[in-house]
């Protein structure tokens, strides 16, 4: 039960992203502070990716506190939990004297403000638009926590293993993908969106590049007529997504109907920036794509 509730709203959060606009320098947002102090020693974690990468970075030591959705790895629930992603309690922050709060995307403008006028140095992690920027991120936050050896030995081999599977696919005949993130309202995979990348490099062409907005409708995935529908969506290995599935599959004319080639996959790791979830996703993707 508590896992599914983390995969939802991880999986919420994650759709409502995709309707954020990019900020205009998306580097300003990591800017400045990165080596203004030491190497800190308690640290605040204001989001599930954040939590997560602390943990492959092995600083969880430092990790004094995070959110109510803040459950993978599963120590990570065992911490002390300050509030949600959106609403936080400020007093309890402070009464934590961290030294770091690692704030997110979705974390209120005034409440880090507010935390910032209180002295306590607030560092916020955009979402990432591209596989690049996810190992960008991951990078400064291993420079932050010195973890920077550590940090570049993943990338490195998470850059390693994606360059991999672009080698096998260059030379592939590319297939129309639909990504589906989302459900209520149906939410696709943009190109402002890292998750375009696993089209891109797994050797298929995302039907939805170009939009605007993550919110896409049915017809417009009908008018496109994808050769591939990959399922990303809370509850995507349940129920939930064997009832989207079948809801596509009423639509005898997709291509993907016509070839069988719709496919659920989990969420949880699709929706997951880190750099070696990425890689494990975009595997899994890439042989669903090119499935014969």
């Amino acid at each position: 039960m508590k896992k599914d509730l983390y995969l939802k709203i991880k999986t919420a959060v994650f759709a409502v992203l995709l309707l954020l606009p990019a900020p205009p320098d998306r580097g300003a947002a990591l800017a400045g502070q990165e080596n203004r102090a030491e190497s800190p020693q308690r640290i605040i974690s204001l989001g599930p990716i954040n939590t997560e990468n602390i943990y492959l970075l092995g600083a969880q030591d430092r990790l004094i506190a995070d959110t109510i959705y803040c459950n993978s790895p599963p120590a990570a629930r065992e911490k002390e939990k300050i509030g949600t992603l959106i609403q936080v309690n400020i007093e309890k922050i402070v009464s934590l004297k961290p030294d770091l709060v690692l704030a997110t995307a979705l974390t209120r403008p005034r409440q880090v403000a507010r935390l910032e006028a209180l002295g306590i140095r607030v560092i916020r992690f955009i979402q990432p638009d591209s596989f690049q920027e996810i190992c960008s991120q991951f990078l400064k936050l291993g420079r932050l926590l010195d973890r920077e050896e550590k940090a570049r030995r993943i990338v490195e081999r998470a850059r390693s293993e994606v360059d991999a599977v672009r080698r096998q696919t260059e030379n592939l005949t590319k297939k129309r993908v639909f990504l589906q993130v989302g459900a209520r309202p149906l939410h696709a995979s943009i190109d402002s969106s890292f998750t375009h990348d696993f089209i891109r490099f797994g050797g298929g062409e995302n039907i939805a590049a170009g939009a605007s907005s993550g919110i896409y409708s049915r017809e417009k995935v009908i008018r496109e007529d994808p050769e591939v529908i990959i399922i990303a969506i809370m509850g995507s290995q349940t129920k939930a997504g064997r009832q989207e599935k079948k809801a596509w599959q009423r639509y005898k004319s997709l291509q993907a109907v016509k070839n069988n080639s719709i496919y659920l996959v989990d969420a949880d790791l699709v929706c997951s920036p880190s750099p070696l979830d990425f890689v494990k996703a975009l595997k899994e993707i890439t042989s669903l794509i090119h499935r014969q």
